[in-house]
């Protein structure tokens, strides 16, 4: 009730852990706070925040015009109300090496259990669009290496995605994602990998814990988690996934209430009254509340 019942401290040693553990996890993209403690709910195993998903939500589109503390306060909602670890989008740092030392040390105040950094040039774009460019090598790795400078919690996991497959080839890519780790990054994210034996490639090449994205009507394919755990990953993200059903169920919603003038077919798809209050915790608020004002002092005080 309230918030979360762990420490940040707490939830970033638990994500370690599940990432040495040999297990697939699966992080599914929150929408917003109300949908993380769903996720957790659910049995999944962390949280993330997409960055498009974020520009999206703000009716923006995903090319860096968010802001580092823009990003931090949606965190911070999304922290406050799940026990899971969550990481975060942190697009290229949003800025210079100076900045993304600041950002890491935001997104550590806001609760997070980590965060990635990519290595486009800046201002982005979705790591699925086409005409991406990146810095080279050596920018990212100042970078990266700022960003592990600034941390303060050493358990705050700094993971790097290179988006180098696409602009310049898988060998880049991997040669690249080895640059960072040596420069201080605990986990890697190749973003954009054409097809399992890319990913495969990737996995033998870098011994470091590593992140599988399966958005939805991106490049690669969507591999299922037992193929992903076969071949060595350790996260599979579904970074937009939320978003898409949600979008996608409100405007047949809006269709349907526009044509029909009531939304009385719609009922059967949504989430009742009831589920909802029993996702907010109204019964425990209920008590809280009544155990704060319904008393009596005993007799002497």
């Amino acid at each position: 009730m309230l918030h979360t019942r762990t420490t940040a401290s707490r939830r970033r040693r638990a994500f370690r852990e599940q990432l040495a553990s040999g297990r697939l996890l699966r992080v599914p993209g929150a929408v917003n706070p109300l949908s993380a403690r769903l996720i957790q709910e659910t049995g999944f195993e962390a949280v993330y925040l997409s960055g498009a998903m974020l520009s999206a939500d703000l009716g923006l589109p995903d090319i860096g015009l968010t802001t580092s503390t823009e990003v931090a306060a949606r965190a911070q909602q999304i922290t406050r109300v799940t026990d899971l670890p969550a990481l975060i989008d942190a697009d290229t740092g949003f800025g210079e090496p100076m900045n993304a030392a600041r950002t890491v040390q935001l997104m550590e105040d806001a609760g997070l259990a980590g965060l990635h950094l990519e290595d486009q040039v800046n201002p982005k774009r979705c790591g699925h669009l086409d005409g991406k460019a990146v810095v080279p090598r050596e920018d990212m790795v100042r970078r990266v290496r700022a960003a592990a400078d600034a941390r303060r919690d050493p358990d705050f996991l700094l993971m790097a995605r290179t988006d180098a497959r696409a602009p310049e080839g898988l060998a880049a890519a991997i040669d690249r994602a080895k640059a960072y780790v040596e420069a201080g990054a605990d986990a890697i994210f190749p973003e954009a990998l054409a097809d399992e034996a890319e990913f495969e490639a990737f996995r033998k090449a870098v011994d470091v814990p590593l992140l599988a994205n399966m958005t939805e009507f991106g490049k690669g394919p969507l591999l299922s988690a037992r193929t992903l755990e076969d071949l060595g990953y350790n996260i599979a993200l579904y970074p937009v996934t939320l978003l898409r059903l949600a979008m996608g169920a409100i405007e047949d919603g809006l269709r349907t209430l526009a044509a029909d003038g009531t939304q009385e077919s719609l009922l059967p798809r949504m989430q009742t009254r009831s589920r909802l209050y029993e996702l907010l915790g109204y019964e425990q608020y209920a008590a809280f509340d009544s155990a704060v004002f319904d008393f009596t002092l005993p007799p002497g005080t």
